[in-house]
């Protein structure tokens, strides 16, 4: 697994690369669209509040309290997770996009905010029952979610910022 450490935070709304400028082709009897061509990827974001717990149960309660600190509250604490899905692919010629964004929200509103918004990680969320909720592993979750959503091949990393200043960038190794 590769995880990235800081970034500047990118806050609730799209981002969209432009698409490199098009030459316009003659029109000799085609239709005037060029070939499919990889485009720059894609973006686009959520937010989410979860609380959470982080520890493991392979540690006794000294050990986790000295490992996660502040984080190992008893009663849990919470997140207004920041969370950016980044596309990657072909520009369809007809379409002029990698995928369309208001799918890429549906998809995203399915496997992010349906099973984590609101929601006690440790408590609601069956994957975190023996998986330690750390913001890495939450990378990871979505991901996964995300990957029975989308096309194969199409994602390409997602970014969850825990606070503005933390924040961890996962692509799927």
């Amino acid at each position: 697994m590769s995880f990235g450490y800081p970034e500047i935070p990118f806050y609730h709304k799209p981002r969209l690369l432009p698409p490199p400028r098009r030459q316009r082709e003659p029109s000799h009897g085609s239709s005037g669209l060029r070939s499919r061509r990889e485009a720059p990827p894609t973006a686009d974001s959520t937010a989410h509040p979860a609380a959470r717990k982080e520890r493991s149960t392979s540690l006794s309660n000294e050990e986790n309290l000295k490992l996660f600190g502040k984080c190992n509250n008893p009663n849990g604490h919470g997140h207004n997770y920041k969370v950016v899905v980044t596309v990657h692919g072909e520009i369809d010629p007809v379409t002029g996009m990698v995928m369309n964004l208001t799918e890429l929200k549906g998809y995203m509103e399915e496997a992010i905010m349906k099973p984590l918004d609101h929601k006690n990680l440790d408590l609601d969320v069956p994957y975190f029952a023996d998986v330690v909720s750390t913001t890495e592993n939450v990378a990871v979750y979505i991901w996964e979610n995300l990957q029975k959503f989308l096309p194969v091949g199409v994602l390409y990393k997602v970014k969850v910022y825990e606070t503005d200043n933390n924040m961890v960038a996962y692509k799927g190794e």
